[in-house]
């Protein structure tokens, strides 16, 4: 970890509540995993025999928390001294360092173990990839060390629907490559929008995040480009086997807004956007957090239509 932990010291002397311990998990960004996960399951061709299913999606849920877990272990430094984080276990004090990396190997070990004999080791590897991922390849290599850390690292919250397809199936079809695809391509106007407005915590922080290394106009035509990138891929999905009129429908009408909300905040100047303290980059940035379970909210529905009439 970098020195910016001898600037933060942080005395370990609370005791842990079983909530410190969810938190260490990070379930808000385990949500997300264990929604796409299940739709990757669900919408699968092969039909997945209820408890099988429940279980890979527990145990993929589990291997999300433990590379949330493994995060926080090392991000402790940086954790400390960013508002918007400075109040997870670690940096609080609440759970020390050697417990979240302890929780973070354990549950990486149980998860992927479990999944394999759950389902299949082709998922069970995969799953152990993710977490290596995002642990190894995005927190520790890439975080720190270039501005392309979230482009690359977003292919980490981009594998579960992968994983989910494949623990129905033991393979790969491009509809599950597509639905990879649209997560990861949404993660860099999702996250860039919310640096827009938090640009002193990654300066505090010296994280090379894009407003910081090439500067907020450079952030905002990203946040454009990569949303014109992202639209194709949306509706190309919904003409693949898991797609049909529902899913097309919302994701033209999403992508749409989507799509005027970071053609706004290309248009805008710091002195605009610091006027209205941020409110455009404010609001694409929370409709940015819907984006994807619409999205695999649509595929869900398509594939209970045709499971109804079937």
């Amino acid at each position: 970890m970098s020195d910016l932990s001898t600037q933060t010291p942080v005395d370990f002397e609370g005791e842990a509540r079983f909530g410190d311990y969810i938190a260490l998990l990070k379930p808000r960004v385990m949500s997300l995993v264990v929604f796409t996960a299940l739709v990757g399951l669900l919408v699968a061709p092969v039909p997945v025999d209820p408890m099988i299913g429940f279980t890979a999606i527990l145990f993929i849920a589990l291997g999300a928390g433990a590379s949330g877990a493994l995060n926080m272990w090392y991000d402790a430094d940086i954790d400390a001294v960013m508002r918007r984080t400075r109040s997870r276990p670690v940096p609080a004090g609440r759970v020390t360092p050697s417990e979240a990396l302890q929780i973070g190997m354990g549950l990486s070990v149980l998860s992927v173990v479990m999944l394999g004999l759950a389902t299949n080791w082709a998922a069970a590897g995969l799953l152990a990839f993710t977490i290596f991922f995002y642990a190894v390849v995005y927190t520790i290599w890439l975080k720190r060390r270039t501005p392309q850390n979230i482009v690359i690292g977003g292919a980490a919250g981009a594998f579960p629907p992968l994983v989910g397809w494949m623990a129905a199936t033991g393979g790969i079809a491009l509809e599950p490559v597509l639905m990879f695809a649209l997560i990861f391509l949404w993660t860099p106007p999702h996250f860039w929008a919310l640096a827009l407005f938090m640009k002193s915590d990654y300066d505090t922080a010296r994280v090379p995040m894009l407003t910081v290394t090439h500067g907020r106009a450079e952030t905002r035509r990203q946040v454009l480009l990569y949303t014109i990138a992202l639209m194709p891929v949306a509706i190309w999905l919904g003409f693949t086997s898991v797609g049909g009129p529902i899913y097309l429908a919302v994701a033209a009408l999403t992508n749409l807004w989507f799509l005027v909300g970071a053609w706004r905040i290309w248009r805008r100047d710091e002195t605009a956007a610091e006027a209205d303290s941020y409110a455009v980059e404010k609001r694409v940035f929370r409709f940015s957090l819907l984006y994807i379970f619409v999205h695999f909210g649509a595929l869900l529905a398509e594939a209970t239509l045709r499971a109804a009439g079937a």
